[in-house]
């Protein structure tokens, strides 16, 4: 039997306020080739999460696992916000982050 791992407790918050923040925004997000809403994009995120729980123990590994790239496709994920210029969906999760970290989220 094998221990099921998953992001500590104390980081538990910094992944519940990344999947918040996905939902809330009203940025669009781009998965190989088609745009989605916050709440589409949530809801694959969330699916990945599940799916890979138990090789994720950080944070930054919960962005990675899911919510950087297809795993069919291999592509970036891209979110468009207010500028219209994409930035991958990693570097828009790491940003925020880094804003709810500095915030004394934690």
């Amino acid at each position: 039997m094998t221990a099921s791992a998953d992001v500590p407790e104390s980081e538990k918050r910094e992944v519940l306020h990344l999947l918040e923040f996905v939902v809330s925004t009203d940025c669009s997000f781009e998965r190989n080739g088609s745009k989605h809403t916050g709440e589409e994009a949530y809801k694959h995120i969330k699916r990945k999460y599940e799916h890979y729980k138990n090789d994720i123990t950080t944070t930054e590994e919960f962005i990675e696992y899911s919510a950087t790239k297809s795993t069919v496709s291999g592509k970036e994920y891209l979110v468009y916000c207010e500028t219209g210029t994409p930035v991958t969906s990693k570097d828009w999760l790491l940003k925020e982050l880094s804003v709810y970290r500095q915030n004394g989220a934690m």
